[in-house]
Order: C-alpha cells, then sequence, then structure tokens
C-alpha cells in the first residue's frame, strides 16, 4: 500500500486502528473487537457507511438488522409480561376441534386454573390453545395468547386478553419458559413436541429451576415415553430421566394440581 494510500484510508476508517503490519497476510485492520487483514479489510468505515445516502433497503434483511428486531421481541415481551404473576403454559394442537374430548379438556384446565388467580398463557392461536383461553376468559382471569408469525396464520384467537405476536420461535419460547410456573401439555404435533422437548432438555440440564411439567392424554404419550425410557435410555443416549420431572395422567385435576403445584 502506498504512503498517501495508506493515509486516505486512515482518514477515511476514523473508527478502527491499524496494526503493526506484521503479519504475513499483510496490513491488519482492527474495527471494535473484530481484527481484519487482507481483503477482509473494509473499503469504508462503519462511521461513513452511516451517514452515506443509501437508495436501497437491502439493510433491512441483513442479520445485524435482524438482531435489532430480536432485541425489541424481547423488550416488548418482558415489559408486557413482566406484572403477569403466576401462571401456567397449556401446549397443544392447533387442529384439535371444539367437538373433541381433548378441546373440553382444555376449556376446564383454562376455566380451573384461572379459578386459582393464576394466568393461562397459550400459543394464541385455535385448538387447545383456544379451548384453554376460552376457559380462563369465561372464569374472569388472564388469557395470554403468545402467537407465531406463519403464512396461512389465523391470528390470535378471540379469548385472549393479553395478545403478542412474534417473529421468532425461540423469543416466544423464552417468554413461555420465562413467565410459567407450571406447564400442561395436551396433544398436539412437531410444534407441542418442540415446547415440550425444549422445557424437559431446560429442566434436565438445570438451565430452570424445576418446574411440573403434566402431560395429558396417556394413550397419546405413553408410546413416546415408553420409547425414551427403553430405546433411548438402554443405548446410554439419556440418562434415566427423574421420574418426578414429568406426570402423564388423564384427570384433568390431577393435570391442574400438577401444574400448579409450585405456586403459592
Amino acid at each position: 500500500m502506498q504512503a498517501n494510500e495508506r493515509n486516505e484510508d486512515a482518514a477515511r476508517v476514523d473508527d478502527a486502528t491499524w496494526g503493526d503490519g506484521a503479519s504475513p497476510l499483510g496490513q491488519t485492520y482492527r474495527q471494535g473487537a473484530v481484527l481484519l487483514r487482507g481483503q477482509m479489510i473494509p473499503q469504508e468505515s462503519t462511521t461513513e457507511r452511516l451517514l452515506k445516502p443509501d437508495t436501497s433497503t437491502d439493510w433491512l434483511h441483513r442479520d445485524p438488522w435482524r438482531v435489532l428486531r430480536i432485541q425489541a421481541e424481547f423488550v416488548d415481551g418482558f415489559g408486557s409480561l413482566a406484572n403477569l404473576g403466576p401462571a401456567v403454559s397449556i401446549f397443544g394442537s392447533a387442529r384439535i376441534q371444539p367437538d373433541e374430548a381433548a378441546y373440553r379438556a382444555a376449556l376446564a384446565m383454562g376455566e380451573r386454573i384461572a379459578r386459582r388467580d393464576v394466568a393461562v398463557i397459550t400459543g394464541g392461536g385455535p385448538g387447545i390453545m383456544e379451548a384453554a383461553n376460552k376457559g380462563a376468559a369465561l372464569a374472569g382471569g388472564k388469557s395470554v395468547g403468545l402467537g407465531i408469525e406463519l403464512p396461512h396464520e389465523q391470528g390470535i384467537n378471540e379469548w385472549v386478553n393479553l395478545g403478542m405476536t412474534f417473529r421468532y420461535f425461540f423469543v416466544r419460547k423464552t417468554m413461555f419458559m420465562k413467565y410459567s410456573q407450571g406447564i400442561i401439555v395436551c396433544p398436539g404435533g412437531f410444534g407441542t413436541l418442540d415446547e415440550t422437548f425444549e422445557a424437559l432438555t431446560l429442566v434436565q440440564t438445570h438451565k430452570v429451576a424445576r418446574i411440573p411439567i403434566a402431560l395429558y392424554d396417556t394413550a397419546y404419550w405413553q408410546g413416546l415415553f415408553d420409547w425414551i425410557n427403553g430405546a433411548v435410555k438402554d443405548r446410554g443416549l439419556i440418562s434415566a430421566l427423574d421420574p418426578s420431572l414429568v406426570t402423564i395422567t388423564d384427570d384433568v385435576d390431577e393435570a391442574v394440581a400438577v401444574a400448579t403445584s409450585q405456586i403459592g
């Protein structure tokens, strides 16, 4: 690099420092905590990029901007739920219809939890989520729906009195885990299984304090846990599942009692 070119770049790149150039890869350029050399050295500074007129909106879709959106979702979620009080999350399929037994069970769960002055949190959609929200709302309780932005998503159901819609699944799941003192899982598909194993993983690895989890509908869940306690455990791929970690039941009252067992 010619001396005059280096001086021009050093003047232009005003938010970084140049190293001693000792690397075999060429000049060293430090941009905050980031070290850059050779072809990785930028042609313009962060300040120059900020102040430069920009007719392209490509920056809206880049990762640094996504970080700000993610941060905003966390801020909105924490701010909206901080004063919620004790709560139980109820997970389950959006495909369950109102004439099915599982819908009626979730309706009863929502109502009984609300009558204990405990908030009910769901994913905010139809099916099991709608039933639990409806039961809580009709009982005069706090009925929370944490929805997710999806193609063809029906939006937050009409029985929610505190609702949010998230862009990112991991932010939404953080809200479920942070603000729930218990969990009931009704029959559901991949989304329900994802939420269930997220909770089990966090508790089993001691990333969160022990949280009671009730799985409703023995016929639906028993095969999965037979496989976990059989094929998975027998090959040494997991340690023995703490039997007090999960309760599998067909009794609505037992499911509610388990999920609220750590709420004073």
